[in-house]
């Protein structure tokens, strides 16, 4: 396979995020049908139809490099990633918010290569905000149709660190247990990858994930957050890698600046 220009593709990336939301957004306002996955996780029609318009567009942008999507690995599909680069797709993080009609959910895009996403874009639908990277330093946060600006992660602040977490998700007994080694001056809960991004953009500080999470959950918010200056780690402080068995995660934090 020839070197990838994750520079060059990530503009054709964010457009197709873009037409996903859109699609999406049709839903969020007429109205859908919801029911429950195997694991008893919610899908919705905005789902499908979201990854309907992601994945061919994937193909067409590469077509040597496979694509991993949640509802199309819901339904039974085996990709066979190998070792080399693969898409990590979730046309609609946040389904329960999606649901719940909050603004918190997006569509993930993520392309990882040598186990690590290294390109990713985080859209928000209902709120017109585009998270995007394709490597360090590169990280990007932009509202409607207005030109992107540069983010960045931050360094705590000597008056305690902002948390972010779920609403839904974790395991309070471990949260209190690693937040009680800290002075905490704020917690933002919010739905979805952009916990990552808040991160990102110097927003918040950690976001401790206890609990299981799939590859496509995580990985666009992950690149973005590394091109910003951010880290994921395992709770034993590895680094968290992709291509997993199953395409899942082990329990993770997400920080800023150390």
């Amino acid at each position: 396979m020839a070197p990838l220009d994750i520079a060059a593709m990530l503009p054709r990336v964010r457009a197709i995020a873009w037409d996903a939301g859109a699609e999406i957004l049709k839903f969020y306002r007429d109205g859908f049908g919801v029911r429950e996955k195997a694991d008893s996780s919610p899908v919705t029609e905005a789902d499908e139809a979201a990854e309907k318009i992601i994945i061919p567009a994937l193909r067409a942008l590469a077509p040597e490099i496979p694509v991993v999507a949640e509802e199309m690995m819901a339904a039974g599909a085996v990709v066979d990633v190998a070792s080399g680069p693969f898409w990590l797709v979730d046309p609609l993080d946040g389904t329960r918010e999606f649901v719940e009609k909050r603004d918190e959910f997006t569509v993930n895009i993520a392309l990882v290569v040598d186990r690590r996403p290294v390109l990713g874009v985080v859209y928000v639908p209902a709120r017109e905000e585009t998270y995007a990277a394709a490597g360090p330093g590169t990280a990007s946060a932009s509202r409607g149709n207005r030109d992107g600006y540069s983010i960045a992660a931050r360094r705590p602040s000597t008056d305690g660190v902002v948390v972010t977490a779920s609403r839904r998700h974790g395991d309070a007994e471990k949260m209190d247990r690693l937040l009680g080694t800290m002075k905490v001056k704020e917690t933002k809960i919010t739905g979805s990858s952009i916990k990552f991004c808040l991160i990102a953009a110097g927003e918040a500080d950690i976001y401790p994930r206890y609990g299981q999470t799939s590859e496509w959950d995580t990985a666009a918010g992950h690149a973005v957050l590394s091109a910003a200056g951010g880290t994921v780690r395992t709770i034993d402080g590895a680094e968290l890698l992709y291509a997993k068995p199953k395409f899942l995660n082990p329990e993770f934090i997400a920080r800023g600046l150390e």
